[in-house]
């Protein structure tokens, strides 16, 4: 989880399929004392939908959350040098912190784009937008506002129905 470092950009290969690399900047959970936090810079490249979703619904500064693999490769520049690259190659990306309200000035939080009602969580693995850990066809909205009587009461036995 961090924040994108810049305003992630759409791209397309030769043979058509939409990729967005971009940079996300995480603060170290401790710190030494007498000296200041520390952040890593984590490149992270995103492939067909998930770029499409990242580019669509993140603007820079935004918090995101991510999971995917490590990668490591290597390649030859324009000038001939071999490079190496380390990246996290993005499979499911997530909304994290808070809403943004629209401010009185008319922009939208610190970000500077509008977010949809209800935004999405792509997690191509699961089978569904919404991000909900596989539950494909439940609706997480429902638990964050259901009602007392939406809920069946279970027996104090030691019989779990699963």
């Amino acid at each position: 989880m961090g924040r994108l470092v810049a305003e992630p950009e759409l791209k397309t290969t030769g043979t058509g399929i939409s990729v967005c690399s971009f940079c996300i900047a995480v603060d170290r959970n401790y710190v030494k004392q007498g000296t200041e936090r520390q952040t890593d810079f984590i490149n992270v490249v995103a492939w067909r939908q998930s770029a499409e979703f990242l580019c669509k619904y993140f603007a820079k500064g935004q918090l995101i959350a991510l999971e995917g693999s490590i990668q490591s490769r290597t390649y030859q520049d324009r000038d001939g040098n071999n490079r190496s690259v380390t990246e996290v190659v993005a499979d499911g990306i997530f909304f994290t912190g808070d809403r943004r309200e629209k401010s009185s000035s008319g922009s939208y939080g610190n970000y500077g784009v509008p977010l949809p009602q209800e935004p999405p969580a792509f997690n191509p693995g699961s089978g569904s937008v919404g991000g909900n850990g596989g539950m494909s066809g439940s609706n997480t909205a429902a638990y964050n506002n259901g009602l007392p009587e939406d809920f069946e009461e279970l027996p104090e036995d030691d019989d779990l129905p699963f």
